[in-house]
């Protein structure tokens, strides 16, 4: 079985992390320094960014942020591991990393948002198997067809 480190996200992992959301087509990649730029450059940022390396080489992050209005309420925005990386655990321990740190800083929900196309059947399975269930589905959210699936999970 791999060992995956698991840190925060720093500025010299962004061109490997390009390369992830490249491979998984997640969002467009240079989109990644904007979005990382507060937690990068903001102290008490309340964000988290997670890198995820196998032998020293970053394969996988994930994105969280507190729900506003809520208490204790966060969101997973984005998880990814490089295609080549898939199925060998390093999304399950990227998740179990960050509810660690949620659940040791006193947060009490997480909740994160996929499609219900057939193409996201294998994310959404992801999700049941790291124990989130199906909360709610938005109807055409995203497009005509196109269902917004959350799932949530609640931390004891």
């Amino acid at each position: 079985m791999s060992t995956f480190e698991i840190r925060p996200a720093k500025a010299a992992d962004i061109p490997c992390l390009m390369s992830v959301v490249d491979g998984t087509e997640l969002f467009p990649g240079e989109m990644l320094a904007g979005m990382m730029s507060p937690f990068l450059s903001v102290e008490g940022s309340d964000d988290i960014w997670l890198t995820c390396e196998l032998n020293c080489e970053v394969i996988g992050f994930c994105y969280a942020a507190p729900e506003k209005l809520t208490d204790g309420t966060w969101n997973m925005l984005a998880i990814a591991v490089h295609p080549s990386c898939q199925g060998k655990g390093a999304g399950a321990a990227i998740v179990r990393h960050l509810e660690l740190i949620l659940r040791g800083h006193g947060h009490r929900v997480i909740v994160v948002d996929t499609s219900g196309t057939p193409e996201f059947a294998r994310t959404r399975a992801f999700y049941r198997n790291n124990g989130y269930a199906e909360e709610a589905r938005i109807r055409d959210f995203w497009a005509n067809g196109n269902d917004k699936i959350v799932f949530w999970k609640r931390f004891a």
